[in-house]
């Protein structure tokens, strides 16, 4: 359908992409692709893509237990851009037990689901449900933040390609601002300490690569972290969980039965 296809889709499991939290903090529009019970949910990019799972790093900062009846963990991730909230409880326990025993700050990589919920407000907020939560390094972060500038790139110079549904769709929902996304690859490849040869080379060429991608918007809004509140309970996350998650003949089990995997940073490379 897009230009940016999903590389393993027809394997039945949807690749992770990479993001970061300033986007997915403006990605609240959800869709299916079939009317199908057990079709899976997408989150629509603002850069012009789909993504059903994403995969981010950055420093775990703080972790609560906001359960009532039962443990449910939150968690913040902050990477250059902005805050990821992740929340764990019954059905994810092995990210559930990483939050309960990790200690902040430190690095962590996530892999997980968006999920999306209206405030009493009638606003949409995001957050991520995760499959997993490991604790990485430094260099780990640091060569995540250089990959998803350039994915982020990537996404924005197809916007304007012939054949893009998922960019038309973006535009109908988000309208066309493009430029917070472009600096904000910027701004997070220009926070690296970048004292490694290889690190400052790929940093150096995903910069150059971004700077000479056009003008993509006239705004230039700063980049700010988005207010967010809290969900009260795990079961006010998300929308559809029931159907969400049989989203595909590979992860045929319910919430209860979903496993977490195993998240080497490589594996998603």
């Amino acid at each position: 359908m897009s230009t940016n296809s999903d590389a393993g889709e027809s394997t039945g499991r949807e690749v992770a992409k990479r993001l970061f939290a300033r986007e997915f903090n403006d990605a609240s529009y959800t869709f299916k692709e079939s009317e199908d019970e057990l079709a899976p949910n997408y989150t629509l990019l603002p850069t012009g893509d789909r993504v059903n799972r994403l995969f981010f790093a950055g420093t775990l900062t703080e972790t609560n237990d906001v359960g009532s009846d039962s443990e449910y963990w939150q968690g913040r991730v902050v990477d250059p851009t902005g805050t990821f909230y992740v929340y764990a409880g019954q059905y994810q326990p092995e990210a559930a037990s990483a939050l309960r025993q990790i200690e902040t700050p430190t690095y962590v990589a996530v892999v997980g689901k968006p999920r999306s919920y209206e405030t009493d407000d009638g606003d949409t907020n995001v957050a991520v449900r995760p499959e997993s939560i490991t604790q990485v390094d430094e260099a780990t972060r640091d060569r995540w933040v250089v990959e998803t500038a350039d994915q982020t790139i990537e996404r924005l110079q197809a916007f304007d390609a012939e054949i893009n549904d998922y960019a038309q769709m973006a535009r109908d929902e988000y309208g066309e601002r493009l430029s917070p996304y472009r600096e904000a690859a910027i701004e997070a490849l220009e926070s690296l300490d970048a004292t490694d040869g290889s690190t400052s080379a790929a940093t150096s060429e995903a910069e150059s690569d971004a700077s000479g991608s056009g003008p993509l918007a006239s705004d230039t809004d700063p980049i700010e972290e988005d207010e967010y509140t809290p969900p009260e309970s795990e079961e006010s996350v998300g929308t559809d969980e029931s159907a969400e998650s049989e989203e595909s003949s590979s992860d045929d089990a319910s919430d209860v039965e979903e496993s977490s995997e195993d998240t080497g940073l490589g594996e998603y490379d």
